[in-house]
């Protein structure tokens, strides 16, 4: 069964300014990657081609990103083992430190698109609840410790 992920992620300047420059010029970039990557199925995007104008409150710093995905093999592969994870490193210069859960993912049906209104209520029953079939985050798709292990692996070039 496909998988479905969300993350959010708050800049800490906007878009279009020059200490945000490396993460705005690369999205596009990196956006293709996914899509060209084995296992991608479908990412929420804009009429800009990016997700970058969905608004899912207030804040126009908040960024999100929906995607589905075959499998949670090919998520993994391409979050941490493709060039994608030189700017994942990076994370810390463009955004701020989330408080509480960012990402979440879940199992959905061939052929579904989540809404970003759908994957948030996932991301608040995440929070709220903790992981469970619903709504659950990498330490339980594939464990605490290759989570840190890909994580701290040297950046794909």
């Amino acid at each position: 069964m496909p998988i479905a992920e969300l993350n959010i992620a708050r800049l800490r300047h906007p878009l279009d300014d020059p200490r945000s420059a490396d993460f705005s010029s690369n999205l596009e970039r990196i956006n293709a990657l996914a899509e060209r990557s084995p296992g991608f199925v479908w990412r929420l995007k804009d009429d800009a081609g990016d997700a970058t104008g969905i608004r899912v409150d207030d804040d126009p710093l908040l960024l999100i990103n929906v995607s589905v995905w075959e499998s949670a093999e090919a998520l993994e592969r391409f979050v941490f083992h493709t060039v994608h994870q030189r700017f994942y490193a990076r994370r810390r210069e463009w955004f701020d430190a989330m408080e509480s859960a960012h990402v979440v993912m879940w199992r959905v049906p061939e052929g579904a698109q989540p809404s970003a209104a759908d994957a948030m209520a996932r991301l608040e029953c995440y929070r709220r609840e903790g992981a469970s079939d619903h709504a659950f985050g990498w330490e339980t798709l594939i464990g605490p410790e290759r989570l840190a292990a890909v994580r701290c692996a040297p950046a794909a070039s």
